[in-house]
Parts: C-alpha cells; structure tokens; sequence
C-alpha cells in the first residue's frame, strides 16, 4: 500500500477507534493493532443510501478473495460493520445502516 491512500484514522478517526474497541472485545488483537494503519483505497460504489463501506485495498471488483478469506462480523451499537479478512489483512470495511460518517481533517 503507498503513501497515495489516505490513513483512514485521519479522515474517519471515530470509525478506526470504535473499529479498535470492537476488535478487542472480539479478541482480535492483532487486527486492532492492523486497523490504527488501514487506508481508505476507495469507497463503495453501490450507491446505497444506506451503505458507507470502504476499500482499505486494492482488489479487482466482482472477483472472490480465496480460500484466506474470512468475515468478521462486529458488534457497534448502531448499524453494521463486517470486515473482510484474507491472511489477517483488512481488504474491505462494511458499514452499513449507521449515522453519515464525515471526513475530518481536510481530506477530499
């Protein structure tokens, strides 16, 4: 991943926090120390009023991740957040059904 991305802490600092918390609680160590370095590569691109989920990398549209992938479902207090996982990286970031996220720090 290259500096091009932007961190997605300093664009949604409340999403990588409460992703952190959740991940703990989870037992996901390991992917809550992963989640501080995540960058936004994209967002999703359904058009759903109700979705805000983010591309933390690049992976071709349509096409599975592999027999590394696995869910990781959340628990937050209001909406959804799933992950995608393959070989205990982050590729996909779900958020669905929560409060509009804004951008922070002066990112486009």
């Amino acid at each position: 991943m290259d500096q091009d991305h932007p961190l997605i802490r300093d664009v949604f600092p409340d999403l990588i926090a409460e992703l952190t918390t959740l991940l703990q609680e989870e037992g996901e160590r390991e992917l809550a120390v992963c989640a501080w370095d995540l960058r936004l590569v994209d967002a999703c691109c359904c058009a759903d009023d109700f979705c805000q989920s983010i591309r933390t990398a690049d992976h071709p549209r349509g096409q599975p991740y592999g027999p590394d992938h696995r869910c990781v479902p959340l628990s937050p207090s209001k909406g959804m957040l799933i992950l995608d996982v393959v070989d205990g990286r982050i590729m996909y970031i779900e958020i669905l059904d929560r409060r509009p996220m804004h951008r922070q720090g002066g990112q486009p």
